[in-house]
């Protein structure tokens, strides 16, 4: 499958925060989309994601617009935003468990297996409102790897990890894009990721 985004326009307010943005994503790429504060690329991962309609252009999946099935294109991806999107309230397990479970049905240990993969199994009984930032993040990650999705959209993702963890994610991400997914992240440092297709998307 390809992404491809065409002649994207968005305006905030009297800016003009993209101008004309074009470009295609295939299976097995990833995408740094970086330029500094201010120049949209938060903006452009919601237009991707299809959570913020442009003004002009179009984003396809597959070649069809997203607009003509939001449904099955938002099947397809997994977007992480600033926030963590979590229950405060819920154990680290449980949030996954809870949104996994909106998406599809989940096998037994899937859950605990995706903490151990993002080093927080530890934590699985813990309240999310009891872990520290970078564990957040970490739950957050887990669920967007619980997903099973090829597509996915990720909204300066190493933010609050440490060096441990920016590292697992980094190889999280690469073997996501080595079994064939689309990865777009934006990121103000991006790490050395082990990726062969590796593209920079400069806005300005």
């Amino acid at each position: 499958m390809t992404l491809t985004a065409e002649g994207i326009h968005v305006w905030r307010g009297s800016r003009h925060v993209l101008r004309g943005l074009s470009f295609a994503v295939a299976a097995g790429e990833a995408v740094h989309v970086a330029g500094p504060n201010g120049t949209g690329k938060t903006t452009l991962l919601r237009v991707l994601a299809g959570l913020l309609a442009p003004e002009q252009g179009s984003v396809r999946w597959g070649g069809r617009a997203i607009v003509e099935d939001r449904d099955a294109y938002s099947g397809s991806l997994s977007y992480l935003g600033h926030d963590n999107a979590l229950k405060a309230d819920l154990s680290a397990l449980e949030n996954l468990e809870f949104a996994t479970g909106l998406r599809r049905e989940l096998q037994a240990g899937e859950a605990g297996a995706a903490l151990e993969r993002v080093g927080i199994a530890r934590c699985a009984d813990l309240p999310a409102r009891a872990l520290s930032a970078g564990q957040r993040r970490r739950l957050a990650l887990a669920r967007v790897v619980l997903a099973l999705t090829p597509l996915w959209l990720l909204d300066e993702p190493f933010t609050n990890l440490d060096a441990d963890g920016t590292a697992l994610l980094a190889g999280v991400v690469a073997g996501h894009v080595a079994a064939g997914g689309l990865v777009l992240l934006a990121a103000h440092q991006l790490p050395e990721l082990p990726v062969r297709s590796l593209r920079r998307l400069e806005l300005a």
